[in-house]
């Protein structure tokens, strides 16, 4: 299902789901949740989050997007609290397997991509290590911001690469494994919401192309700018995976 975007003052006004989303920039915890949002066929609209509008921090209790506002409900942030709230709020189709071994590696995978110290947070603090440090990443304005907002170690700063190029081995393997049984998905013989955030994260290392992703070009460049030992991980899999996913299931070309 499609979306629409409104302000913040009709948001405030109207009984509705509402989430913050960035405006100009492919952020895949913000672009997941809007596939999962359509995936599930909930009716939603979207509202550009703006860091310096204090009226928006007070309402959704956040400095980030996306976040998710349902009426009287508490406002959802974190990237598992949206998840569980689409599952429960429309349960068909499921994006978490039903048994408890698959749904547990499900998450296992999901937090391998989306939680802290996971392969989205590596690759946006080694984006701010390489804009601080003259190599490429952010500019170095951003990269400052970024790395104050998220934690950034300069001491750590040289481990970022080695952890991010790890992790998409990792999601690679499991690709390759599923490959090898006739399977396009990260688990059994459907989507899962691994398949959604694996799809939407591959924006950190290779974005959409502009007639379906029309982004700032300075973050474009950022997201594309990797060192060899990154690239040598980004094995091809996973951007086939990300295409096959988008074409099938998600929204093109993306409303940022």
């Amino acid at each position: 299902m499609s979306f629409e975007f409104t302000d913040l003052e009709q948001a405030q006004s109207t009984n509705g789901l509402y989430m913050t989303v960035v405006p100009g920039i492919p952020s895949p915890w913000t672009e997941a949740a809007k596939g999962i949002l359509h995936i599930k066929n909930i009716s939603w609209s979207a509202i550009r989050f703006d860091a310096r509008d204090k009226a928006m921090r007070a309402w959704t209790h956040s400095r980030s997007a996306p976040t998710l506002m349902n009426e009287h409900d508490s406002p959802r942030s974190d990237w598992l609290e949206i998840l569980h709230f689409a599952e429960s709020h429309a349960p068909e189709p499921a994006l978490l397997p039903e048994e408890p071994a698959l749904q547990q590696q499900a998450l296992e995978l999901c937090k391998l991509i989306c939680a802290e110290s996971g392969l989205g947070w590596n690759r946006r603090l080694h984006g701010v290590h390489s804009g601080l440090t003259g190599e490429g990443g952010f500019p170095e304005p951003i990269a400052a911001y970024l790395g104050s907002k998220y934690g950034y170690d300069p001491e750590a700063g040289a481990t970022y690469s080695q952890q991010v190029a790890d992790q998409l081995s990792q999601l690679a393997t499991v690709l390759q494994q599923q490959r090898s049984l006739g399977q396009p998905f990260y688990l059994g013989n459907r989507l899962t919401a691994v398949d959604i955030y694996s799809a939407t994260f591959m924006a950190m290392f290779k974005p959409l192309p502009p007639t379906e992703c029309p982004m700032l070009d300075l973050i474009r460049s950022a997201f594309e700018s990797v060192d060899d030992r990154i690239q040598q991980a980004l094995d091809p899999i996973l951007l086939e995976h990300r295409d096959f996913i988008y074409r099938e299931y998600l929204e093109l070309p993306l409303k940022l």
